[in-house]
């Protein structure tokens, strides 16, 4: 044989074992099913985050049988629901529940009809298929602010064993952590660094900010993100809680099933109603259902079922079955994103994105563009400095490696003609400033009763003139980023920020400011709080500290929802947090023993 054939197969050889290590060794297209049993012990209605956990988790008890019903498809069916990068992409598309609000006076002036667009996943691992996948767990001091709004068992050395729990520490430097874990579903690991990711943290230094964990003792301070990634592919609940188990005997996963109604009987569920394939089904639960539907859809269905406020249920025409402020106490996290062009040829580019060259890499090799997550670097910070170490932080910053180039945001023309960059070969960065604690609450309420149509999203952001203070005190530190060496030798230039639309207004101005924050400001996509938890005396409370809808039994909400405050930062580690507890409490077991020891 020819030297060059057989260096032919010699690399061709090379290349299949490298396929073979990248790819997936399953397509986990297995652990669904396509028939359901008429009745269950416990019946988990969505599969997102928190439902895939819930569910993996009750399986365990191989003496139990449980069933998750997931609205969406299965993340099998779309290869971008494994690609870090592509969580753009997954938002418009049908894996996206794709909600919008009501129309908004206090905000969204920039977005087309008034209108502020919140995407949500429609499909099995729910938004934790399109988010961003920073790893957040929140300031201690949200917690223990939790205990003494009388939600006992919630306190931060009480949560902090169920994080360790789920976490797969994949940064050598964290692992001997007391903060954190190796061995559990969940991968938390360092997006690929970019030529930008060292240089945030420089400037951090720069204005004499501590580069810290912020998954750690102290969240003050700049961090390069940490992600769910595991080599390359999106570290989802659904993923690693249910297609790596496998096929459980007593767990049963259905997709593109539709819940309309939780059957409440004598003030217990036992069963719900749903629809596939264009048919009305319903399935009996033996000991408990568990909505796990999301902060949106959870008290859709708990309306619709006649759990939620008598006066809204009257006007809808539902008979009332318990009175409770479902849908009263809306949070969420607002942003404003400040673009920067810069003079040097790093991070990320829309070409280098959509290239040939970026699909190769992924394709073979898992790396290059779409390994990253597009999250480098993140701040935690206080506005008044003398609050360090006695609450949480005012601020969230989190460093974009690119210039966004697509109206995700549903901007105006032309407004999105102005802010968003054309040029898809620019470099430069986002800088994405966001309020940890808003004061502004909304309201979730039902359109109608026709579980198809969406419901009433009423955020009413920056109603609370405070929120308004707060993010300009957020630009202000922009304002200081900006003026570093560091930035400024990467040709940062804050009068990049100077638009047409707010041209009304002194540059820079807190009125100017206050304008952009109107016009472009948008949902961070943590939404929650929307059946918070909550003691005896909690007025807004939906479910108890067992998460147990108050007044009904055999029936759980456990997903974001039932944050009983919005935690400081990215809302998904919570809500798996969540999930975990509540496993816990719904088995009667202690699984964490462990981890509580050794902190």
């Amino acid at each position: 044989m020819a030297l060059s054939a057989q260096v032919g197969i010699g690399v061709t050889c090379v290349l299949i074992a490298l396929v073979y290590q990248w790819f997936p060794k399953s397509d986990y297209s297995s652990i669904v099913t396509e028939e359901i049993s008429d009745v269950y012990d416990y019946i988990v209605i969505g599969g997102g985050s928190a439902g895939s956990v819930v569910a993996s988790r009750l399986s365990e008890d191989s003496d139990s049988s449980v069933l998750l019903l997931e609205a969406g498809a299965h993340f099998i069916e779309s290869p971008l629901t494994h690609i870090p990068l592509a969580w753009a992409p997954l938002e418009h598309s049908e894996y996206d529940w794709e909600y919008y609000t009501e129309k908004q006076t206090q905000c969204f002036k920039g977005m087309k009809d008034n209108k502020g667009y919140w995407p949500r996943g429609r499909v099995l691992g729910g938004s934790g298929i399109l988010n961003g996948m920073q790893y957040t767990r929140g300031s201690k001091f949200d917690y223990d602010g939790w205990v003494a709004d009388g939600c006992d068992g919630w306190s931060y050395k009480d949560v902090l064993p169920y994080f360790l729990k789920s976490e797969d520490m994949q940064i050598e430097r964290f692992k001997s952590s007391k903060y954190h874990s190796s061995g559990g579903p969940l991968a938390v690991s360092y997006s690929p660094p970019t030529e930008l990711t060292n240089l945030f943290m420089k400037m951090g230094q720069e204005l004499g900010y501590q580069i810290t964990d912020y998954n750690g003792e102290d969240q003050e301070g700049f961090s390069v993100v940490q992600s769910n990634v595991r080599d390359g592919v999106r570290s989802s609940t659904s993923l690693e809680y249910l297609g790596k188990i496998g096929n459980r005997n007593n767990l049963d996963i259905a997709v593109k099933t539709l819940v309309t109604k939780i059957d409440i009987k004598n003030k217990k569920a036992v069963g719900v109603f749903y629809i596939r394939d264009n048919k009305k089904y319903y399935v009996k639960a033996k000991k408990e259902v568990i909505l796990s539907a999301g902060a949106i859809n959870s008290p859709q269905l708990l309306m619709l079922s006649g759990i939620g406020p008598k006066e809204h249920l009257n006007e809808m025409g539902i008979p009332v079955i318990k009175d409770l402020p479902v849908g009263q106490y809306l949070k969420d996290h607002q942003l404003v994103v400040l673009p920067s062009a810069i003079n040097k040829p790093y991070g990320l580019t829309k070409e280098q994105i959509i290239g040939r060259w970026a699909q190769l890499q992924y394709d073979w090799f898992k790396s290059g563009p779409l390994a990253n997550t597009g999250l480098d670097g993140s701040a935690f910070l206080h506005l008044d400095k003398s609050d360090r170490g006695k609450t949480f932080p005012d601020i969230q910053i989190i460093f974009f490696n690119f210039l966004f180039a697509d109206n995700l945001f549903s901007l105006k023309d032309e407004i999105a003609d102005e802010y968003i960059a054309k040029d898809g070969s620019l470099h430069g960065f986002s800088t994405d400033v966001c309020i940890t604690h808003p004061h502004s609450t909304g309201t979730l309420k039902l359109r109608s009763t026709d579980p198809f149509d969406p419901p009433l999203i009423d955020p009413q952001y920056f109603t609370d003139k405070r929120d308004i203070k707060t993010m300009i005190g957020g630009i202000r530190l922009w304002e200081k980023f900006s003026d570093t060496k560091t930035f400024k030798d990467l040709g940062v230039d804050i009068n990049q920020a100077k638009y047409k639309f707010c041209s009304a207004f002194e540059f820079r101005s807190d009125e100017y400011w206050e304008c952009f924050i109107r016009h472009v400001s948008a949902t961070e996509y943590h939404h929650a709080c929307t059946c918070r938890m909550g003691g005896e005396s909690d007025q807004l409370a939906v479910v108890d500290t067992q998460l147990r809808v108050k007044g009904i039994q055999g029936l759980r909400v456990v997903d974001a929802s039932v944050l009983h405050n919005i935690t400081s930062g990215n809302t998904n580690a919570p809500t798996i947090m969540i999930a975990e507890k509540a496993a816990d409490m719904i088995r009667g077991k202690d699984t964490v023993a462990k981890y509580r020891k050794n902190l």
